[in-house]
């Protein structure tokens, strides 16, 4: 819980609110003393979204649905009101953790799963009750899973129905589009046939949360949403170590077919007579332990506590509040505490160092005139760029589109942080270093532009490519309300490490090298998230990869390999190629090999036996090296193909000469070789002395998008939700790609482009539909 904030109201309606509990990318969530004195948590709508005719009716029928189900065992609604200037709804406190804290929270008690059967036991039976109840109702809820069950001692609650429909409700039945959570989806949902989807889809959904509680894991895995969809639909469930007494039950829910599932009484009967269970002391003792703790905290609160006073700001509110235009940069230090280390002196937002790096020292501000950016950085570069690159941000300043822009200012403009957080010394470190570089000439574009009414101050923070500083940092930066948005991280796993946190603080995320989400659209207003991918989702590499298997190569018998040390991404990328080319007419045999050491001899005598004319290699840039350079030594001559998770160096260097001929689908361009790129990719070896690493012109792009969410409204927006919120509705044509939101595709979806090794060197053919492959 958190104290109130200035703009926070102190009642709504009957309702006293007292504290924050927490925040979502529709709305804020605070424990409130009811009439009578009870607890009370009352959500409230966001300001952006009050005006929304559309977004109104959803709260609406919200309200409708939790009015009418009737259950122990369903968190009940108190009160509401969806016509207020700010819509509300207020239901019963519940003290407790929810299940998915307890299972998955990095913070969570040590009561995680698996737990015992005669636990999960109790808590399949109530929600099966709970679920009973839903589906007496008319209602399907679409959406049970640990995240939406909360914790107390008499038993679990079963929330949120923001998504529940009747079996026939026709705005979520329409085919193609899937709703809910990937992990804890019917097969049903996952194919996205709405009509199909009635109350077997939440006894499924049930299944899988019940085999998440007894075995410690999902039953379909983890990792990307769409290689979840595909196991969720297409293969059987793995119960690691699941109690002989719940299988059974669990495996009914999970039957692929919706007429062969239990319904929600045969479950919680099954699982009454299977397993003998205390309904009295049915939690693991230290999930009842941090119920105790929570309770006794609210109980210990005593008067209600004023309004926490903020420094005011523009617009009022602490969330809006941004930094001083001359406090120092921060960038992260090398030392265990993981505390930012400042740079000495006031600096100018493109002079912002990364110790890694080893750049110049930083300089003091200059004026934002053309002269004055000009001489910012070392001497030497900025005299390079005043005789051959700098002045193209002043010639090109017309690339936004006509009337999107801000207006000219006379008056000091807004200035934005924007913390950059990334891999800049680890594995990926050439990646993350060429991002930052692209985002800091993005950033000095932006502050001398003087039609722009905003400045952006940049801060890098490394997290060496591990999750675990990712997450630590993530954390700080939502804490540190000066921050506007984040661009990175650099990696999927560093991404997903901190998704979750990004996501319930409504934190705008930029993303440009992850391809991990946007796999599951999002119809509901609900699920709004704050990350904006500008990259391609990995399982859309397939396409080019089809494109120039089926046209420029014609091969007519493919050998695919599925290198399990790229995980569900060489799985994803593997089985859609072998779809495409088979609806095709052609033939491709996917063979697997271990995430050990690769045989890479073996593997190319396997492809000369299979007779392939082509060969698709999904691993990372060592092993499609060796498999390379084993290819040509087994006489292989047909058509080679990999991704980018082999381009670099390293795979040159490990192939030698037999990295000639070789195709690499990707999602980065070659600024030096794209012409809307060419005065960037100049400007940038100008700068820094090298060509610009791959993402680093979709870096570039990624500022200016965000600068152009900010700041195309005429005022600057200055508060994370309504960036969120704006970043779907803006279009930006960049030097890399369009960057356009649309409910199917995400941010871009086409992005997608081909690499040919000619002499050992990457030469690039182009966007994969225009491409002479």
């Amino acid at each position: 819980m958190e104290p109130l904030r200035t703009a926070d109201p102190s009642r709504l309606g009957d309702y006293r609110l007292l504290r924050r509990l927490g925040a979502g990318g529709m709305g804020v969530v605070f424990l409130a003393r009811a009439p009578g004195g009870a607890y009370a948590a009352v959500k409230v709508v966001r300001a952006s979204y009050a005006d929304d005719v559309g977004f109104r009716a959803r709260f609406r029928r919200e309200i409708e649905v939790a009015r009418r189900v009737d259950s122990p065992w369903v968190v009940p609604l108190l009160g509401a009101d969806a016509d207020a200037e700010d819509p509300w709804l207020a239901t019963a406190f519940v003290p407790g953790p929810s299940l998915a804290e307890v299972l998955d929270g990095p913070e969570g008690p040590e009561g995680r799963g698996p737990w015992p059967a005669a636990s999960v036991s109790v808590l399949g039976q109530l929600l099966a009750e709970a679920l009973d109840a839903v589906h007496r109702a008319g209602l399907v809820h679409r959406d049970v899973k640990p995240g939406n069950v909360l914790l107390a001692p008499d038993g679990p609650r079963l929330i949120d129905f923001g998504i529940a429909r009747t079996p026939d409700g026709t705005p979520l039945t329409s085919t193609g589009v899937v709703v809910g959570s990937p992990g804890f989806l019917s097969p049903e949902q996952a194919r996205a046939r709405g009509a199909d989807i009635g109350p077997p889809s939440d006894v499924f959904s049930l299944g899988c949360v019940l085999a998440r509680t007894a075995t410690g894991v999902r039953p379909f895995g983890a990792g990307a949403a769409a290689a979840m969809l595909l196991r969720t639909v297409y293969d059987e469930p793995e119960l690691p170590g699941i109690p002989a007494a719940l299988e059974p039950v669990v495996r009914a829910c999970l039957d692929k077919d919706p007429a062969r599932r239990p319904t929600a009484v045969e479950v919680g009967a099954a699982l009454t007579a299977a397993v003998t269970a205390d309904r009295e002391r049915w939690l693991p003792e230290p999930v009842t332990r941090l119920i105790a703790d929570r309770s006794a905290a609210v109980l210990a609160m005593g008067a209600i506590e004023p309004t926490r006073v903020s420094a005011p700001t523009a617009r009022g509110t602490a969330a809006e509040a941004v930094a001083v235009a001359n406090e120092p940069v921060a960038v992260d230090g090398s030392g265990d505490s993981g505390a930012p280390v400042s740079v000495d002196g006031p600096v100018s937002l493109d002079a912002v160092t990364v110790t890694s790096l080893k750049e110049p020292d930083a300089v003091r501000r200059s004026a934002t005139t053309r002269r004055g950016f000009l001489v910012l950085g070392s001497t030497g570069a900025a005299g390079v760029l005043a005789a051959g690159g700098g002045a193209w941000w002043w010639n090109n300043r017309g690339e936004r589109k006509a009337g999107s822009g801000g207006v000219p200012s006379s008056g000091p403009r807004t200035e934005l942080a924007v913390a950059f957080q990334g891999d800049l010394s680890g594995a990926h470190g050439d990646i993350g270093r060429a991002q930052l570089n692209g985002a800091r000439l993005a950033v000095a574009r932006v502050n001398a532009d003087a039609d722009r009414p905003l400045r952006l101050r940049l801060r890098a923070y490394d997290d060496e490519g591990e999750p675990d500083r990712t997450l630590d940092r993530a954390r700080r930066l939502v804490a540190d309300e000066r921050v506007l948005a984040v661009l990175g991280p650099t990696t999927d796993d560093c991404f997903l490490a901190a998704e979750t946190t990004y996501t319930k603080a409504v934190l705008p995320v930029v993303s440009v090298s992850v391809g991990v989400s946007g796999q599951v659209r999002e119809a509901d207003l609900s699920t709004l998230r704050s990350h904006a991918q500008l990259s391609p989702t990995d399982q859309l590499l397939a396409a080019p990869c089809n494109r120039y298997l089926s046209g420029k190569a014609d091969a007519r018998q493919v050998f695919l390999v599925e290198d399990r040390a790229e995980g569900d991404f060489a799985w994803t990328l593997c089985d859609l190629v072998q779809r495409g080319l088979g609806r095709a007419g052609r033939d491709a045999e996917i063979t697997s090999v271990a995430a050990g050491r690769l045989d890479a001899a073996a593997l190319a005598g396997k492809a000369v036996a299979a007779r392939a004319d082509a060969v698709v290699f999904s691993g990372g840039q060592e092993r499609a090296g060796a498999f390379a350079a084993a290819l040509r030594g087994a006489g292989f001559s047909g058509a080679r193909v990999a991704t980018q998770r082999a381009f670099g160096t390293r795979f040159l260097e490990s192939a030698g000469p037999a990295a000639d001929g070789w195709v690499l689908a990707t999602t980065f361009i070659d600024a030096t070789a794209t012409p809307a790129a060419r005065s960037f990719a100049a400007a940038y070896e100008a700068r820094y002395g090298e060509r610009p690493g791959p993402y680093a012109a979709e870096a570039y792009d990624a500022v200016l998008f965000l600068a152009e969410v900010c700041g195309s409204g005429g005022s600057p927006l200055t508060e994370r939700g309504a960036v969120v919120r704006r970043m779907r509705e803006v279009t930006y044509k960049g030097i890399s790609r369009t960057v356009a939101f649309s409910a199917d595709y995400g941010y871009n979806h086409d992005a997608l482009f081909l690499f040919r090794v000619v002499d050992r060197k990457f030469d690039f053919l182009g966007q994969y539909q225009r491409a002479d492959v």
